[in-house]
C-alpha cells in the first residue's frame, strides 16, 4: 500500500483548522472543501457568485499544486446555505469543467465556516 501524502497549495487560502488542502494516496486525491475565501486576505468574497467563483478557483489551485487539473476530478460535493442559489452556483461550476463532467452531489446545509454561502470539495485521480 502506498503512503498517503499531503498537498499544500500556496494559491489557496490557509487551512482554518487541523486539516490539509488535500491528501493523496496512490492515484486518488481527496480535496478538502474550499470556501469563497480570498487567499491574499483570508476574507470571504461578497455574495454567492463571488464566493462560488473563488471556491472553484481555490479548488483548482489545490489541484494544480498536486500536478492535476479539472479533467482529473471524479466527484464533487457542493454545500449551499441556500438551495435557491443552486442555478447561480451551477452556472459558475460548469465553467470550470468540460464534458464528461464529474459526478456531483449538492446539498443544503444549516451553516458553513466563517459564514460562507458555498463550499466545494472534490475527489480526483491521477499521478503526479
Amino acid at each position: 500500500m502506498t503512503k498517503r501524502h499531503a498537498i499544500s497549495a500556496t494559491g489557496a487560502p490557509a487551512a482554518i483548522g487541523p486539516y490539509s488542502h488535500a491528501i493523496g494516496q496512490g492515484d486518488l486525491l481527496f480535496l478538502s472543501g474550499q470556501l469563497g475565501l480570498d487567499p491574499a486576505t483570508g476574507e470571504l468574497r461578497e455574495g454567492v457568485q463571488a464566493q462560488a467563483t473563488q471556491a472553484m478557483t481555490n479548488l483548482m489551485a489545490v489541484l494544480d499544486a498536486a500536478g492535476l487539473g479539472p479533467e482529473n476530478v471524479l466527484k464533487t460535493t457542493i454545500f449551499l446555505v441556500d438551495l435557491a442559489d443552486f442555478a447561480t452556483v451551477n452556472a459558475i461550476y460548469g465553467g470550470f469543467f468540460a464534458e464528461p463532467y464529474p459526478a456531483r452531489s449538492t446539498v443544503q446545509v444549516a451553516a458553513l465556516p466563517k459564514g460562507g454561502l458555498v463550499e466545494i470539495e472534490a475527489i480526483a485521480a491521477g499521478s503526479r
